[in-house]
């Protein structure tokens, strides 16, 4: 009786040293899936801000670097309300290039500010919480650029216009602007004009910008060569 009784005490708290092990192997596992997630997740954020950074950094190298939109697929050109303007005043004596002038002080004043973009741009991806970073990493091409305007090209388009004003009065654009409205105003039974330049070359400008952003965003995407660290091609790697 007694060798019975002590077989199932044994039995007893083998079984239950059992479940013991068992509990705590699944709190282990859960916590090492606790830390894994929240891993991850830091890596994906981590990921996604150095890709903007990345994108920003040589988005703002090529386009303020001189004819850097001039050249480029985001030259600025004339606004649509301006070219009534240089049609007419092409036709007056000293005015012959003006298009040509205009659009080369224009894209000047772009490149101008460009070299001030960083630090707005930087400011702005601190800001993207981990909470977004997957939805925006599974948002395929663009997504991470497109948040990016979405929640600051108004604070972005305030910073930079009177950025674009100082730009556009360094190389002469609105005085000269000035003088090419003046003449177009003193031709004969002419609908008086004024169109402004600077919030037009401001837009323009923040709409090349973001364009060459999200394209350097979809080379890290699609093309592994383009993942220049270890964290871009991890992240990037598991799509």
């Amino acid at each position: 009786m007694k060798l019975k009784l002590i077989i199932a005490t044994i039995f007893l708290l083998s079984s239950l040293s059992q479940q013991a092990n068992a509990q705590f192997g699944k709190l282990l596992n859960d916590a090492k899936k606790a830390v894994t997630g929240s891993n991850d997740s830091d890596q994906v954020g981590l990921g996604l801000k150095e890709a903007l950074n990345v994108g920003v950094e040589e988005a703002v190298k090529s386009l303020s670097a001189t004819n850097g939109y001039l050249d480029s697929p985001y030259k600025i050109l004339i606004p649509e309300d301006a070219q009534k303007v240089i049609d007419k005043v092409k036709m007056i004596p000293g005015f012959e290039n003006v298009e040509q002038k205009l659009v080369e002080k224009m894209n000047a004043a772009a490149e101008l500010a460009a070299k001030e973009a960083t630090p707005i741009f930087v400011d702005a991806i601190k800001k993207i919480t981990f909470k977004d970073a997957v939805g925006i990493l599974n948002g395929g091409n663009g997504a991470a650029t497109q948040y990016l305007e979405t929640n600051t090209r108004s604070s972005l388009s305030a910073a930079f216009l009177p950025i674009i004003r100082k730009s556009l009065d360094e190389v002469n654009a609105r005085t000269y602007w000035k003088s090419v409205v003046s003449a177009y105003n003193g031709i004969p039974f002419v609908k008086k004009m004024n169109p402004e330049l600077d919030q037009y070359v401001d837009d323009k400008a923040l709409d090349g910008m973001f364009s060459l952003i999200e394209k350097k965003e979809d080379g890290i995407r699609n093309d592994v060569n383009q993942r220049t660290s270890p964290l871009l091609k991890d992240v990037f790697g598991k799509k």
